[in-house]
């Protein structure tokens, strides 16, 4: 019942280790193996589970929610999940809140949606996520540090996130901040106001696993700079593990320090390349699933969707939320046109803009003459045919008028270009091979 009611990707990252441990007047007892799921659970998950115990017993009014080492949980005994007898977790005691530990108060919100269960791997970031595997099951240091970078919404973050939250999940004894360099940057700052520098060294020095985002961030900031390095260096001397990510590789990255680019190349550096479009599908498909939308969204949508939008996964997963949305509040079924007017501001600015001299290259290439072909006087027709095509082509890829194209193609004028389309226009009804030479360069050209 949990696993229909919440989906299987959030039964299984929360809800799968709840065991029962009784019941005790109008509660119910559950426990889980960490503070962290705990926590999680109870503020994510409390009134819904509340609600679905009621429905089966009505006695019950609420759900105390323990954290009990799985050697000491019941053997077998966990939570009945048919027919659905989980209630909603009332907020636990404030007598009962974990401690904060120093740690926390700098270390950003591990985000539970962003795990290596829900990150869907291919090609262009395959290695990135074996490496980000491979550091969060091992205590040992495989590579120090790990330096991940790409450009935006490719996955950093979301790695970034399932290290964090492998870690924590299965050695949450380990201390481990993660946090954007602009958030150190910040608590350096308050630490030389406040004259306490000391505090802030001995907390980021304690640490087992420093995670930093975006760290391209310090570029220019010497003070910040100086107090990263000595971090780093104390760190690596005490052999904690150390996870960097960025937009660009440490060689590239303006305005550090040379030796602070050097030493982040120490490690692994791995990279996350732009999507290609089995990857996206891959994504959206997954999305779907976790909307429960599987069903709802035609597998065209969801092509239609990954061949059209291809800047980053964010605006990816987001034009997929807009076209689910729409048809959960009002109403409407999901087809591809249905998604074309939803989404039509997006996919504007996403049309390709295709250049002309995009296409004399390709073209050039295609029927193996030179560029410089397009432009020149030549008549012989191994030359003007394909000039033809070219002029044809962006005529019907180009928002150009006819004298423009003319003058990019050697200054000729309006009229030549009139005359290479209608001549394109005539032999592509006649001649089956060039036909599919022009169908071919626009298929490539259009991406």
């Amino acid at each position: 019942m949990l696993r229909s009611e919440f989906g299987d990707t959030a039964y299984k990252t929360w809800l799968a280790s709840l065991s029962l441990q009784g019941v005790e007047g109008d509660r119910v007892l559950l426990s889980v193996p960490t503070r962290f799921l705990r926590d999680w659970v109870a503020s994510h998950y409390a009134d819904r589970i509340r609600m679905l115990w009621r429905r089966v017993n009505p006695v019950v009014d609420g759900v105390a929610l323990t954290v009990a080492p799985a050697a000491t949980r019941p053997g077998g005994a966990g939570l009945p999940v048919e027919p659905a007898p989980v209630a909603t977790l009332e907020p636990l005691a404030p007598s009962a809140a974990p401690e904060v530990e120093p740690e926390a108060e700098v270390s950003a919100p591990v985000d539970p949606r962003y795990t290596f269960d829900n990150f869907v791997v291919g090609k262009p970031n395959e290695l990135a996520f074996a490496a980000a595997k491979r550091i969060a099951e091992l205590d040992s240091l495989p590579f120090n540090p790990l330096f991940i970078y790409g450009g935006v919404g490719l996955g950093k973050t979301h790695l970034m996130h399932a290290i964090a939250w492998e870690i924590r999940r299965r050695t949450p004894e380990r201390k481990v901040v993660y946090l954007s360099a602009e958030k150190f940057m910040y608590q350096f700052i308050r630490a030389l106001r406040e004259k306490d520098t000391m505090s802030f060294k001995e907390l980021f020095r304690s640490v087992d696993v420093l995670m930093v985002d975006d760290v391209q961030f310090i570029g220019g900031k010497e003070s910040t700079q100086e107090e990263f390095f000595h971090t780093f260096n104390a760190l690596v001397d005490r052999g904690r593990q150390i996870v960097i990510s960025s937009d660009r590789s440490p060689v590239e990255l303006s305005g550090l320090e040379e030796r602070i680019r050097s030493r982040l190349g120490w490690g692994l550096v791995v990279d996350i390349h732009p999507t290609t479009y089995e990857l996206r599908l891959g994504i959206l498909q997954t999305k779907a699933e976790v909307l429960g939308a599987q069903s709802k969204v035609p597998d065209r949508v969801l092509e239609f969707l990954a061949r059209r939008i291809t800047s980053n996964v964010r605006e990816l997963e987001g034009a997929l939320n807009r076209i689910v949305a729409q048809a959960t509040l009002v109403g409407r079924a999901i087809t591809l046109d249905m998604a074309q007017e939803v989404l039509q501001d997006l996919l504007r600015a996403h049309e390709r803009r295709i250049t002309i001299e995009e296409i004399q290259k390709r073209v050039a290439e295609h029927f193996g003459v030179k560029l410089a072909d397009m432009h020149s006087a030549r008549r012989a027709r191994v030359v003007a045919r394909p000039r033809q095509v070219a002029m044809y082509l962006a005529k019907q890829l180009t928002p150009r008028s006819l004298p423009e194209i003319g003058r990019r193609f050697g200054g000729r004028d309006h009229t030549t270009v009139m005359h290479a389309i209608r001549k394109i226009e005539e032999l592509r009804t006649a001649d089956s091979v060039l036909n599919e030479d022009v169908e071919m360069l626009r298929r490539l050209l259009q991406g």
